[in-house]
């Protein structure tokens, strides 16, 4: 008899066998997690080798990361058969890279959702579309599991639950107009535990609390009431129609901001002036989630006094490149002066700021092995910096 396997993505990473206890896969390999987790989210297009070392291996030193590799799928496969055998099938390879292949007896949770939500594009009948995000609220538990391992992590998590809260107004006005405000109450309820900053939801189930008192107070006198629902239905109406602007126009301008994003590799490079603005921006936000970050300064120098105009310019090329590199898309550079380059590094510690600047030296030595020019840093918390 054929087991059936359920993998979840959904606030942690566990593999169900049957009715038996979930398997929280984190616990037995992060990084092997996390390799599955984004094959699984390129739903079946094969991924090269080069990308997942990008994708996965982007923070990670080593001298052959193409092996790395080879090993952890050879590990993931290993954990996943001694979960259940012939599970490790799923992660598989062809000519063109790693896909993963879910066969007849698995089920994943995030596969199940983004085929609801790409069936909703579709514009199916009334009926399908309310099955369908019905189907959704009920297997949104919680957002998709990030580990920090992958890069592009965060955007796949911010992709779902933006999918799952917009499901959430599109069930909620479908029951406005059957006026099923309890229901709208009920729908509005779990998708704040997901999200309980989402304004237009807490508005929502506001407006339809109301529209259940005003219901009670309408028993006892119909006629004052009809009065007043006639009215609130004309403004929720043009209510309505003001939020659907709204969410047309956000959309339209997430999908553009989006592009863009796809478009950058490695670090912001800038200027000073954009530079000392984005320390603001950035400095507001890192204060108000308790974070803190890092500032980075590289200077390029000759080993046996000034360098020629010539030799820096070429230096600082090589340096600059190792930066656009080896450096996250979340850091900020800037050239300061011929010879001096300065970074902020958000979110990190001490020891992995150092670390970092640590590997950008080690690796500027190797474009220059013989001597003659030498790379110098310093990295410190900014807020001692700037006492």
């Amino acid at each position: 008899m054929q087991h059936q396997v359920a993998v979840c993505l959904l606030g942690d990473i566990t593999v169900r066998v049957d009715d038996s206890a979930p398997v929280r896969l984190t616990a037995k390999s992060r990084i092997g997690a996390s390799l599955m987790e984004y094959l699984i989210m390129q739903r079946g297009q094969p991924v090269s080798g080069a990308r997942l070392i990008r994708e996965l291996w982007k923070d990670r030193t080593g001298r052959n990361p193409e092996n790395a590799l080879k090993t952890m799928i050879s590990r993931l496969r290993s954990l996943l058969h001694g979960i259940c055998v012939g599970l490790g099938d799923c992660v598989a390879n062809g000519a063109s890279g790693y896909y993963w292949q879910t066969l007849p007896w698995v089920q994943v949770d995030v596969l199940d959702l983004m085929d609801c939500m790409d069936r909703l594009r579709q514009r199916p009948p009334e009926a399908e579309k309310r099955e369908l995000l019905e189907r959704i609220m009920v297997e949104y538990t919680d957002d998709l599991y990030n580990s920090g391992d992958i890069s592009n992590g965060s955007t796949m998590v911010n992709y779902l639950h933006k999918e799952y809260l917009d499901a959430a107004c599109a069930l909620v006005e479908m029951m406005r107009a059957e006026k099923a405000w309890g229901e709208i109450c009920r729908v509005c309820r779990r998708a704040l535990e997901i999200d309980s900053t989402d304004r237009q939801l807490r508005a929502e189930m506001a407006d339809a609390a109301e529209w259940l008192e005003r219901g009670e107070r309408r028993r006892s006198d119909r006629r004052d009431d009809r009065q007043d629902a006639d009215e609130n239905e004309e403004s929720l109406s043009r209510s309505t129609e003001t939020g659907r602007q709204l969410r047309l126009n956000l959309d339209l301008i997430a999908r553009e901001l989006q592009e863009k994003d796809r478009e950058r590799q490695g670090p912001f490079f800038c200027d000073y002036p954009v530079f000392k603005e984005i320390y603001n921006i950035q400095m507001r936000n890192l204060e108000r989630l308790g974070s803190t970050m890092f500032l980075g300064v590289m200077m390029v120098t000759g080993e046996n006094g000034g360098l020629t105009s010539v030799s820096r310019e070429s230096a600082m090329a090589a340096l600059m490149e190792i930066l656009r590199n080896n450096l996250r898309k979340g850091d900020i550079v800037t050239r300061l002066d011929a010879d001096l380059v300065a970074m902020l590094l958000p979110t990190v510690n001490y020891s992995t700021g150092s670390m970092v600047m640590g590997r950008i030296e080690k690796l500027f030595g190797k474009e220059y092995p013989r001597g003659g020019v030498t790379l110098q840093y310093r990295v410190n918390p900014l807020g001692n910096v700037m006492a």
